[in-house]
C-alpha cells in the first residue's frame, strides 16, 4: 500500500503587513523539501509529519514523501505560492492509495478565505475516493468545505502544542483502521459565535484545559477523536472562532451528540476567553516588584502583541521603550527582526560600538497605532549563524534556523536581532548564543503562550506587557470586515439572547 504524507502549513494573519511568498515556506531555500530530503528532515521529530511516518511504517505502507511546505505565520499567502504547493500534493496522489496531510485550519491566500477547504476540494475532485487524513492546529478556523472532502481530520488538545505527534498519530490510525475496513468514520462539526482571545487559550488555563479534558475523555469512552478548536480570530474570515469536530465509528447521533455538548460548554464559558488587558507602565511596575522579590529565576516581559507566530511583524519597539524609559537592569531581549541592523552589525563587527535605528520598519496599516524604529548605541556583543537543534517538547529534533543574528549590548540590556522570523520557545535561542537565560534578572519575549514550552518553568513571574502590533488582544484596534455577525465579544448582546449560542443565528 503506498500512502503520501505532504505538508501544507500556515497560519494568516489577514491584517499582517508580513510577506507570505513561496521561500517563506521554503527555509529561506528557492523552494520547500520534498521526497527523501524531507523524510529525513521529519522523521523522529516531534511534529505532524514525524507522527505520520511512524505510523506509517508501523502499518508497513510504503511512503510516497511529498512536498513539507510550512512557514512561520504572517499575512495572506501570495497566490503563486499556494498554487505551487497545491500543484505539488496533486500530482501526489496520483501516486498513492491514500494520503495523510499535515495542514493549519488558517490558511488565507490572496483569493482563497479557507485555503485548506480549497486545496482539499480539489484534491477530492481530482480522486473522489482516495482516503485522507488530516492533521490541523487548534487555532484551525473549521469550515464545511474542510470537513466534507476528508475522511478524517484531527486537532492538537495542547497550547503550547506539544502534542503535535500524538495528533496526528490518532489521525492515522483511524485512517489505517478505516483502511483495514475495521470502521466507518462519521464526522459532526459545528461552530460556535466566539473569538476566543488568542491570549486566553492556554491548556495550563481555564477555561480551555477543561474542555481540552472533556475532549480527550469522551475519546477515551465513546469517539474515535473529538477536537476542540479555539480558532485563530486574526484571519478575518467568515468561519472564524471556536469550532468543535468530533468522529465516531458509525454513529452520527453519538457525534452530533459530543460536538453540541462540547459547544454548549464553550459558549458557558465565552466571557473568561476575554482577556483583561493592562497599561504598559503598570506592567513595568509590576515586572519591578518581582524582580525585587527573594526567589530564582527570570522575571519574564510577554511582549505578545508582537509574537512572530501569530503574524506579528516582530519589530515594534514599544516594550523595549518603556523597559528603557522604567530602567530595568540585566535584561535578555528575544528578539528584533531587522536584517538591516544585522548587517550593519556585522559589517561593524564584534566589540565595536555602534548607533542603528532598530525597528519599526513595517506599516501596519490594519491598526489604529503605528511603532516607530528606536534609536540606540551599543555593543556588537555576537555574531552568529543563528541556527540550533530544538530541545524542546513542541520542536524537538528539528533544527531552528534564526538567520545571521546578533547581539546588541546597550547598558545591561542584551538585544537579539534576527534575520528570520522566530518565536522564542526554546531556551537554545538565548544559549546558543552564550546568554544563559536563568541568570538574567529580566527576559523580554515577543511570544504569546508557546513560550511557556521551554521558559514558564525557570521563570519567577510571568507579566504581560500590552505593546503595539498586529497580534493585539484589544479587537478595537483592528477593524473586522468578514467575520460572521453576530459574534462574541464583538457583539455583547442580541436581544437579551445570551443563554444559547443557536440564538446567535449567521444565516
Amino acid at each position: 500500500m503506498k500512502i503520501g504524507i505532504a505538508m501544507m502549513s500556515h497560519e494568516t494573519n489577514t491584517f499582517s503587513p508580513v510577506i507570505t511568498d513561496l521561500k517563506r515556506f521554503s527555509g529561506g531555500n528557492e523552494k520547500p523539501p520534498s521526497g527523501e530530503i524531507a523524510l529525513d528532515i521529519y522523521k523522529g521529530t516531534a511534529s505532524c509529519l514525524g507522527g505520520f511516518i511512524s505510523v506509517a511504517e508501523q502499518n508497513k505502507a510504503e511512503i510516497i514523501m511529498g512536498i513539507a511546505a510550512g512557514a512561520p505565520p504572517s499575512g495572506p499567502v501570495k497566490q503563486q505560492a499556494y498554487e505551487f504547493i497545491c500543484s505539488d500534493i496533486l500530482q501526489l496522489i496520483r501516486k498513492v492509495d491514500g494520503l495523510l496531510l499535515d495542514l493549519h485550519g488558517a490558511m488565507v491566500t490572496e483569493e482563497f478565505s479557507d485555503g485548506e477547504g480549497e486545496l482539499l476540494a480539489r484534491i477530492r475532485k481530482s480522486s473522489p475516493n482516495l482516503p485522507i487524513a488530516v492533521s490541523l492546529d487548534m487555532h484551525a478556523n473549521i469550515t464545511k468545505k474542510m470537513v466534507s472532502n476528508c475522511d478524517v481530520l484531527t486537532g492538537y488538545h495542547t497550547y503550547p502544542h506539544i502534542d503535535m505527534d500524538e495528533t496526528a498519530t490518532r489521525a492515522a490510525n483511524i485512517f489505517f483502521s478505516m483502511l483495514r475496513k475495521e470502521i466507518s468514520p462519521t464526522i459532526s462539526w459545528s461552530n460556535a459565535p466566539m473569538l476566543p482571545h488568542v491570549m486566553r487559550q492556554g491548556t495550563d488555563d481555564e477555561p480551555n484545559r477543561s474542555l481540552q479534558i472533556k475532549a480527550q475523555e469522551l475519546e477515551q469512552s465513546e469517539c474515535l477523536a473529538v477536537s476542540v478548536f479555539t480558532g485563530f480570530p486574526h484571519a478575518d474570515i467568515q468561519d472564524a472562532g471556536l469550532s468543535v469536530v468530533t468522529i465516531t465509528d458509525s454513529n452520527e447521533p453519538r457525534a452530533k451528540e459530543t460536538t453540541d455538548r462540547l459547544l454548549n460548554l464553550a459558549w458557558a464559558a465565552k466571557e473568561a476567553f476575554v482577556y483583561q488587558l493592562e497599561p504598559l507602565d503598570q506592567s513595568m511596575e509590576s515586572a519591578k516588584r518581582s524582580a525585587s522579590k527573594q526567589g530564582s529565576g527570570p522575571v519574564i516581559l510577554l511582549d505578545h502583541y508582537d509574537n512572530t507566530a501569530s503574524g506579528g511583524t516582530m519589530d515594534t519597539t514599544e516594550v523595549l521603550e518603556s523597559i528603557l524609559k522604567h530602567e530595568l537592569d540585566d535584561v535578555a531581549v528575544f528578539g528584533f527582526y531587522d536584517p538591516q541592523v544585522v548587517d550593519q552589525m556585522q559589517a561593524q563587527g564584534v566589540g565595536k560600538q555602534i548607533t542603528v535605528s532598530l525597528g519599526g520598519k513595517f506599516f501596519m496599516d490594519a491598526l489604529e497605532k503605528q511603532s516607530h524604529p528606536i534609536e540606540l548605541t551599543g555593543e556588537v556583543k555576537a555574531i552568529f549563524n543563528g541556527k540550533f537543534k530544538a530541545k524542546v517538547a513542541m520542536a524537538r529534533g528539528l533544527t531552528v534556523n534564526m538567520g545571521t543574528t546578533a547581539i546588541l549590548s546597550v547598558g545591561s540590556v542584551d538585544i537579539i536581532i534576527v534575520s528570520r522570523h522566530v518565536e522564542p520557545t526554546d531556551p537554545e535561542c538565548f544559549r546558543s548564543l552564550g546568554i544563559e537565560p536563568t541568570e538574567k534578572k529580566y527576559l523580554m519575549l515577543k511570544s504569546r503562550i508557546h513560550y511557556r514550552v521551554g521558559f514558564r518553568d525557570i521563570a519567577q513571574e510571568v507579566i504581560e506587557c500590552a505593546g503595539i502590533g498586529v497580534c493585539t488582544s484589544d479587537y478595537d484596534q483592528i477593524n473586522f470586515q468578514s467575520v460572521r455577525r453576530p459574534i462574541f465579544p464583538l457583539d455583547q448582546t442580541i436581544e437579551g439572547e445570551n443563554e444559547d449560542w443557536r440564538n446567535w443565528s449567521n444565516d
